[in-house]
């Protein structure tokens, strides 16, 4: 397996990362433990999941993909050989993703809201990549609009 530096960090990780979206819909925990078992024997040692996976989107399976890695970790007791990569979404008009159903751009207390999920269910005090999953829906790419105004 090949290795690089993840940005500026002391971080390496595998040119191959595992990406599990379909985890918890498609996969059932045993399949994404022998998936993420495979990972590691292959010599991956970069894992992602966001807040919204699985795919597709709904309230009831959100958060079982980073569950499943969660109790993976607890189990293996290997989470400090893992550099795990995490996404918030931004704004969504799936009011069951936010507390109170907000449907505001992305600030700081959905973040907060999203971080302090995301390392409950990945049972972990920390997350090494961060991310916006994707921008703001109605910026230019989604909306047609060419400039981006940002609420705050």
């Amino acid at each position: 397996m090949n290795y690089k530096k993840l940005g500026n960090t002391d971080l390496e990780v595998s040119t191959i990362c595992l990406g599990t979206m379909t985890w918890g819909e498609q996969n059932s925990q045993k399949d994404a433990f022998e998936q993420m078992d495979e990972a590691v024997n292959q010599g991956i040692n970069f894992f992602d999941t966001a807040e919204l996976y699985v795919v597709p989107m709904k309230p009831e399976p959100r958060g079982k993909t980073s569950q499943f890695k969660g109790t993976w970790f607890l189990k293996k007791k290997n989470r400090n050989k893992i550099v795990l990569a995490d996404k918030v979404a931004g704004t969504s008009s799936m009011s069951w993703l936010r507390p109170n159903g907000e449907k505001t751009s992305l600030n700081k207390k959905q973040m907060e809201f999203a971080v302090d999920r995301s390392l409950k269910d990945l049972k972990t005090d920390h997350i090494d990549l961060y991310q916006v999953h994707w921008p703001d829906r109605p910026t230019g790419p989604f909306s047609g609009k060419l400039e981006y105004e940002h609420e705050n």
